[in-house]
């Protein structure tokens, strides 16, 4: 079969090109995109450099310093109730709540393109049964859930709680994707694709998900921002593994040994800080991706 320029296109052109012009044209692309490599870097380089500030010291011993030490060149952020280095701390929980909230992002995307995909191109019933499922994971409260779990005396770990995150986590995705498929299987190369003999999956991975990729990137950034909102939630209420010494974990133990009322404000603000620069770097880069692919908003931004 010749290639069809309107499909071998979708990944080189559409989104690629699109995203290269977006990334010299947009700043809010360019500030998330440079915000998060900075914060994914911290993470990925903590051992190396709290190695380096502490000696070999882990962050989390208690007693390695004296109690609630001021901020000083030493310790920037001073030390907690425990006698531990805060930015150590702060640098590890930034560590754990970006791993939890990427593998949950990944988890939850691979189900949303699944089930998006398999609804928006089949359709039928099909698509009726599994946008009912979809639109029922939505309405349930998540909140209580963790709780009856957290209750019930499972012993969580990283991957299942990033599991138990992700399975209430894709609908959202799932619903933008399928409503883009919709309208993209009515287009003629789709057409042109049944013509020629492709199976359903062939079409699905060759024709139709190329053309969608802009949107699962959303999708991904948009799961990741809720995984990390939801696990920060279940921590300060005392749900969660605690050898997972997240962001959402160190907020917890100081709103619990009372840091604000006794005037030790980096202990709070610390991982809060943290956590608002993860939100806005993915949401910066969400805005940019949706200003270059959504046509509407392309007008109304202008770009």
């Amino acid at each position: 079969m010749p290639a069809n320029p309107d499909s071998t296109l979708g990944i080189s052109s559409r989104f690629l090109a699109g995203f290269s012009t977006t990334l010299r044209h947009s700043t809010k692309l360019r500030v998330g995109l440079s915000l998060l490599f900075l914060l994914v870097g911290m993470a990925i380089f903590e051992p190396a450099i709290n190695d380096y500030r502490l000696g070999g010291t882990s962050p989390a011993s208690f007693g390695s310093y004296s109690r609630l030490l001021p901020p000083s060149i030493e310790h920037p952020l001073g030390t907690d109730h425990f006698g531990r280095d805060v930015l150590a701390l702060e640098i590890l929980g930034l560590k754990w709540s970006l791993m939890i909230g990427m593998l949950t992002g990944i988890m939850a995307t691979l189900a949303a393109v699944i089930i998006a995909t398999t609804s928006g191109y089949l359709g039928g019933r099909v698509d009726s049964l599994l946008n009912a499922v979809t639109n029922s994971i939505l309405v349930i409260p998540t909140l209580p859930i963790y709780l009856l779990i957290a209750q019930s005396g499972w012993e969580l770990d990283l991957v299942l709680l990033c599991v138990l995150l992700a399975i209430f986590g894709w609908p959202a995705a799932a619903r933008t994707l399928r409503a883009q498929i919709l309208s993209l299987k009515k287009r003629p190369f789709i057409d042109l694709a049944n013509v020629t003999g492709l199976s359903n999956t062939e079409i699905m991975i060759q024709e139709v998900l190329p053309n969608v990729l802009p949107y699962v990137a959303v999708g991904f950034s948009f799961s990741t921002v809720a995984a990390i909102i939801t696990e920060t939630t279940l921590r300060v209420v005392g749900v969660g593994p605690s050898e997972l010494q997240s962001l959402g974990l160190l907020l917890q133990w100081a709103l619990n040994s009372g840091s604000a009322a006794q005037g030790y404000y980096t202990l709070v603000m610390s991982p809060i800080v943290l956590l608002v620069l993860i939100f806005a770097s993915l949401n910066l880069i969400t805005l940019g991706l949706e200003e270059t692919f959504n046509p509407r908003l392309k007008k109304t931004a202008g770009t």
